[in-house]
């Protein structure tokens, strides 16, 4: 279906009830409006489900794999079931494990950790940072940010051509740009992967929340993701795959949990010997309330439907990009096109606004909560905005008064939870900024560009 039919469609189901969906937050100018809450690549609201959930097993919180009493046996075997859940929501093989994290962030150190030695990492250049910089005892190579899927793959396969193939190789890619929104190849990419001997662990960090993901389809080794993107933000986060490197590695953490038998020696020391279950992996008092928000949030997805999920986020973002397609001092960010398939993550700069101002008047002005920076992927946006790679900058703003010119853009993004009319207020404000200037006037502080309110 083209945009331009998507954007005439009426919106194919209602958005799932998620928690400050009626908040309301002061205007500069006066009064209040209801949050538009714009920023679903960064964190995503609570569904109202997984809330509701959490707060029904919160009395029975008890200690995990510990307890002999009632609490600790009903909170392990909730804990269990929650990464069987996962699993199921992830569609892994017989055999696969699921660790549980703190983010995404988290899992690809882990892995990162447990990289056999020799490991060779192929990583583009387009990745978040979380996906591009666990790699530090790996020998590394970063790949140039590519123009089409056809061409990640072509530059993927003549990498690995290339490579050491006597020794282990990992590659590293995103399943959806956190600030593009685009679809990559994840499929092409892990067999070009597997047929040159190497593995593939995708950041599903922003393709889980949109779309489904199975291990098995896809054919990838590994998958992470977080918890807080996928509506439920209680600091948890997942790995789950291939058990083998894991297994043979060292525990990422030391400690309890991690633990099988613990003895001592005769020379003083002690001598450990470790879990190869995910256990391994996951030392000291697990955060119980965060595996079962993720679960939880898995379920809600899944009996949604991710057909229907999908269909109405086209719906959307053909509403954004049709609504601003006569505004011309609007430039949408993209590497594959601007047809090519995404989820609801848009970016783009605004000529003749400084983005960290752009923004600031969105949210005094109208009540909207976008992005602006360099969404921590600072070599794809810097070559998407045609920067030099040396320039320095921040996740945030720059130091950059309103009005300056600066290297950073403002990515809007939404998800299952956002109502039509957050979708059509932002539309509005977008070219009603443009073309009558901000109503109010803004000064930088602390590297932030905010309302003047010393008048």
């Amino acid at each position: 279906m083209s945009v331009s039919t998507l954007a005439t469609v009426p919106s194919v189901c209602a958005p799932l009830p998620v928690l400050g969906r009626d908040v309301t937050v002061p205007l500069v100018t006066g009064g209040e409006v209801t949050y538009a809450a714009l920023d679903y690549a960064a964190s995503a609201p609570a569904l109202q489900r997984v809330w509701d959930d959490v707060a029904a097993y919160a009395p029975y919180y008890g200690s995990v794999h510990r307890g002999a009493g009632y609490l600790s046996q009903l909170s392990t075997d909730l804990f269990e079931n929650a990464r069987r859940t996962v699993a199921e929501f992830l569609d892994c093989r017989d055999g696969d494990q699921v660790v549980f994290t703190r983010s995404t962030t988290d899992s690809l150190n882990l892995l990162a950790a447990a990289l056999p030695a020799g490991c060779q990492v192929f990583v583009f250049e387009t990745e978040h940072h979380a996906a591009l910089l666990p790699w530090r005892d790996a020998r590394v190579t970063v790949l140039d940010a590519p123009r089409s899927p056809r061409q990640a793959v072509e530059t993927l396969e003549r990498a690995l051509a290339a490579r050491d193939p006597h020794g282990p190789a990992l590659v590293c890619v995103t399943g959806a740009s956190n600030v593009t929104g685009e679809l990559w190849p994840v499929r092409e990419l892990a067999a070009a992967a597997h047929a040159h001997g190497a593995r593939i662990v995708l950041d599903a960090a922003q393709l889980a929340p949109h779309h489904p993901v199975s291990v098995k389809d896809l054919d990838v080794d590994w998958v992470a993701f977080s918890g807080h993107k996928l509506y439920a933000p209680f600091g948890s986060g997942v790995l789950a795959g291939r058990a083998d490197w894991l297994r043979e590695a060292e525990p990422y953490l030391a400690g309890g949990g991690a633990s099988r038998k613990v003895a001592r020696r005769t020379d003083g020391g002690v001598d450990v010997e470790w879990h190869d279950s995910a256990a391994r992996h996951e030392a000291g008092s697990p955060n119980v309330i965060g595996a079962y928000a993720v679960a939880s949030a898995c379920k809600a997805l899944t009996e949604a439907g991710f057909d229907t999920l999908v269909a109405r986020e086209q719906y959307m973002v053909a509403k954004v990009r049709e609504g601003l397609a006569d505004v011309p001092q609007v430039r949408f960010l993209s590497l594959f096109g601007d047809d090519a398939p995404r989820v609801g993550v848009l970016s783009f700069v605004v000529e003749g606004w400084n983005s960290s101002h752009f923004a600031a008047a969105l949210s005094a002005e109208y009540g909207i909560g976008v992005r602006d920076g360099l969404f921590c992927a600072h070599p794809l946006v810097r070559t998407l905005l045609g920067s030099d790679p040396q320039t320095q900058g921040e996740c945030g703003a720059p130091e950059a008064a309103p009005g300056e010119k600066s290297l950073n853009a403002i990515r809007v993004s939404f998800g299952a939870g956002t109502p039509d009319e957050h979708v059509e207020r932002f539309v509005r404000a977008v070219k009603e900024l443009v073309t009558d200037g901000a109503r109010w006037n803004y000064r930088t502080e602390d590297g932030r560009c905010v309302p003047d309110t010393s008048a």
